[in-house]
């Protein structure tokens, strides 16, 4: 009876946690569909690298504070923590409608992104609820939270819309006074009905808790969550504009594919704790990481034209050019077929066309000599990154970043397991650092190549990073651990 009434004391909990946790994501990523809107709309004219910084500042503060507060969590408890973190975001909120400039706006987003803290206390504080063997579907379903992006991004525009019916240029100042009391109510609920509760060994330190980053191991699953994490809640805010841009979408319209990228994200979250606790962390990492390599290298590739020169048409024979049309050309009385550029091809195409077609260069009565050019080839190829093609193969991305985020917090418990508050704070840490570069190195990759899909680039490359990484550390540890197998299997291979 009484691990039944524990174990329902932590789910009551983790409800709470996992509550507040999708509201602070719902806020932490108000800022990619905010500063769209106002974009769009002409309410304010930021560059491209300002909108960068701006949807970037929020995950800033979320990043570089969740160490801090993950060590605070450890020593207080997480209830005061998050009840406190939850009342003070609220005020910036409420203060973003006086925001008259990108300076204001940016102090302001710069306050209220410390809601993304939040996830630091979470981890410690539903962790220490939890038995080991349920650690992983716990922290997997708490962090089912990363949802609340998918609620910005799906509710958001249409609010806005909404909002402005009657006022075009100050209706979208109602949205952040909602997010505002959103995190006021559940600050005062989670005040009122959560129960505190600290580590055993909460007495340590503070030098003595930061003594555990030294330790490659938090560096490496830093990495991954940089990642699985960071890239997560770049492409939650980056992907409205991508989809408007390219693809011509409305603001409702390009919310909705967001939000079909963000929610399976956030929710699969806890199906991978479950998944790294039947089969293992690392197995599931691995997978991972190979996936994101094979989807964002089919995802770097543009929707584009390529013209370039195809097989032209050559005299077979001397002689005077005795007629010319757009498909042929007679040299005395010998004539050469000539290809005509053929009709457009309509848009929607999942794979690549191509079409050829020669153009005359030679003027009739002209003389010409043996082989040389009557019209030179042209070849075009056309990929359409067919829309649904491309939405598919995010949402597949986002599913499995959700599932190696449950796999990167599985590891904490494991390794380090009476520093989950500074280990998950400095892990979160790094991969809130993601989700702040990541907008920022995109919007200069676009500046520079203005290609959309640029920013796919570098996920590959950073896919490719962790998972050699990742691959060359499993296998020293186990050479460390069997030497003689392994010496073995070199003399069998040679």
């Amino acid at each position: 009876m009484k691990n039944t009434n524990t174990l329902a004391k932590s789910h009551r909990m983790l409800f709470l946690n996992t509550l507040a946790f999708t509201v602070c994501f719902a806020c932490w990523t108000l800022n990619g569909v905010l500063v769209t809107f106002l974009v769009d709309k002409g309410i304010f004219n930021w560059n491209v690298v300002q909108i960068g910084w701006l949807l970037g500042i929020p995950i800033l503060t979320g990043a570089i504070m969740r160490l801090p507060i993950g060590i605070l969590t450890d020593k207080y408890g997480g209830k005061y923590v998050f009840s406190t973190l939850l009342l003070l975001c609220s005020i910036p909120l409420f203060l973003l409608p006086l925001a008259n400039s990108f300076f204001l706006f940016a102090i302001l987003s710069f306050l209220f992104g410390m809601v993304g803290t939040s996830f630091a206390v979470g981890i410690g504080y539903t962790s220490i609820f939890y038995p080991k063997e349920w650690q992983g579907r716990a922290l997997g379903i708490f962090g089912m939270g990363n949802a609340g992006a998918a609620i910005t991004t799906f509710l958001a525009p249409s609010l806005l819309n909404y909002f402005s019916i009657d006022d075009p240029q100050n209706g979208w100042k109602l949205l952040p006074i909602v997010y505002g009391l959103a995190l006021l109510i559940i600050g005062i609920l989670f005040l009122l009905f959560a129960e505190n509760k600290k580590m055993e060994k909460s007495n340590r330190t503070i030098p003595q808790m930061l003594t555990t980053l030294k330790s490659p191991r938090v560096w490496r699953f830093g990495a991954y969550y940089f990642l699985v994490f960071g890239c997560f809640v770049a492409y939650s805010q980056w992907l409205l504009p991508n989809f408007m841009n390219v693809y011509n979408t409305s603001l409702v319209m390009g919310g909705m594919f967001a939000t079909m990228f963000s929610l399976p994200s956030g929710v699969i979250r806890a199906f991978g704790g479950y998944l790294s606790d039947k089969f293992g962390a690392r197995k599931v990492m691995y997978w991972v990481l190979i996936s994101s390599v094979v989807l964002s290298a089919l995802l770097m590739i543009p929707k584009m034209e390529i013209k370039t020169a195809g097989p032209g048409v050559m005299a077979g024979k001397k002689g005077i050019v005795t007629a010319v049309s757009s498909t042929n050309v007679r040299i005395d009385d010998k004539d050469f077929p000539i290809d005509a550029k053929p009709e457009p091809v309509t848009e929607g195409n999942i794979f690549p066309t191509k079409s050829s077609w020669q153009k005359v260069i030679v003027a009739q009565n002209q003389e010409v000599n043996k082989k040389e050019l009557l019209a030179t080839g042209v070849t075009r190829i056309t990929f359409d990154a067919n829309m649904w093609v491309y939405l598919i193969l995010v949402i597949l991305i986002g599913v499995s970043w959700g599932i190696g985020k449950a796999a990167v917090y599985k590891h904490i418990p494991e390794y380090f397991p009476t520093e989950i508050g500074v280990v998950g704070g400095m892990v979160g840490l790094l991969g809130g650092l993601g989700g702040f570069f990541c907008p920022i190195i995109f919007s200069y990759l676009l500046s520079t190549t203005g290609i959309w899909s640029s920013s796919w680039i570098f996920v590959l490359l950073f896919s490719v990073i962790c998972l050699i990484w990742m691959h060359i550390t499993i296998t020293n540890m186990m050479n460390e651990k069997q030497p003689d197998m392994s010496k073995e299997i070199d003399r069998k291979n040679q």
